[in-house]
């Protein structure tokens, strides 16, 4: 069995100033600077050494990664990028269309959420499957981070009380060699 922990971004100014991301990126702030210090604090305190470590191709992932782990060296892969979002990236939330939001990004030159959810469980897995993978660390995303569980039919909030995935929000999953099991849900800045 392997273990898969993976990582929510620090806060970023569009997070601040309520905007869909999506694949459109914006700058860590401070406090997600903060976060990702004390989230890398936690994962060196609490979790064995990474054999790999991955991040989404998104620079607010990237910047995250280094704080978590760093002057380790990790890969950028794109199967990790947040939920295309389409003529939505960079609106602001108040736009938002009550969830579940399935293929309504589709008409807007987005994803569906089912093509979201498969690109990110697969590219995770296939990840999993290479070589050496005892202890592999990913940084992603919010919404990539509850898609995970619900393509297994699970949900995050039934390992949690938490109403949603703060940033810095660590997943810890084992990995049975074909599927991920959420293990435990983590607030390091609790």
């Amino acid at each position: 069995m392997s273990t898969l922990y993976m990582v929510r971004h620090g806060q970023t100014l569009f997070n601040v100033l309520r905007r869909k991301q999506g694949w459109c990126d914006s700058p860590l702030t401070e406090l997600g600077i903060e976060q990702g210090r004390t989230a890398g604090a936690w994962l060196a305190a609490n979790a064995p050494a990474f054999d790999h470590v991955y991040s989404s191709t998104s620079e607010r992932c990237c910047d995250t990664t280094e704080l978590l782990v760093p002057g380790v060296p990790y890969e950028r892969v794109k199967c990790l990028k947040e939920w295309n979002f389409g003529k939505f990236e960079g609106v602001t939330e108040d736009l938002n269309i009550p969830v579940p939001y399935g293929d309504f990004y589709v008409q807007f030159g987005g994803e569906g959420e089912v093509e979201f959810r498969t690109r990110l469980v697969e590219g995770m897995v296939e990840l999993m499957k290479r070589p050496d993978h005892e202890c592999v660390l990913m940084v992603s995303h919010g919404a990539a981070m509850s898609q995970v569980p619900r393509y297994y039919g699970d949900d995050y909030k039934n390992h949690t009380d938490l109403p949603r995935l703060p940033n810095c929000a660590i997943l810890r999953y084992d990995f049975d060699g074909e599927a991920l099991h959420l293990q435990e849900v983590i607030d390091p800045m609790a």
